[in-house]
């Protein structure tokens, strides 16, 4: 249900009509929910709402607040959301099941309510990403996503690939956003 598949042109996905997005000129961290900040076999229920069907001692959301302390060193850093809750929930009910400080450092998300859904939802999470880098325009950015596949050559050293049930728990995947989050954030002091 939260899977995104192949691509198709802005026409399609209805991106033309859209205004710049906030965040030019800013440093962005897009971030995906599933498979980073919690196990990846989210759910929805119409009467439970979003669920996990993982095994004992996971949780929804159980890696926000090692996010906020890998974060925490680097104020100027904004989130877009590129996670498919947005498509699903809407961008306020995804935006608000993140902590407080997380939710504050968040300026938009890759859809939006006047894309057309299904070709967006079609598109590989790299070019989602990759066509809101060209209309938001930020300074510099990285991505934080358990989805690898099929993203473009030219950006594939800007993603945090987590894994799908550990997401951003596992010590790889931490020093590794530490590291290029420091090096982000020193090329453009």
């Amino acid at each position: 249900m939260f899977s995104d598949g192949a691509n198709l042109s802005h026409e399609t996905s209805g991106m033309q009509a859209m205004k710049r997005p906030t965040g030019r000129g800013e440093l962005v961290l897009y971030l995906d929910f599933d498979g980073v900040l919690h196990h990846e076999n989210v759910h929805w229920h119409p009467r439970k709402g979003a669920y996990l069907d993982a095994p004992e001692g996971y949780s929804l959301f159980q890696h926000a607040a090692l996010l906020e302390t890998l974060l925490a060193p680097y104020p100027a850093v904004r989130i877009v959301l590129s996670t498919s809750w947005v498509r699903v929930f809407s961008y306020s009910r995804a935006a608000k099941r993140l902590t407080p400080a997380l939710r504050a450092r968040v300026i938009g998300a890759t859809y939006h309510s006047i894309m057309n859904p299904q070709a967006f939802a079609a598109m590989p999470r790299g070019y989602q990403v990759w066509d809101d880098v060209q209309r938001r325009q930020p300074r510099d950015w990285l991505a934080l996503d358990d989805d690898a596949q099929d993203w473009p050559d030219w950006c594939r050293d800007r993603l945090v690939h987590t894994h799908e049930h550990a997401g951003l728990s596992e010590p790889a995947v931490h020093a590794e956003l530490r590291d290029k989050l420091a090096a982000m954030c020193a090329s453009t002091a």
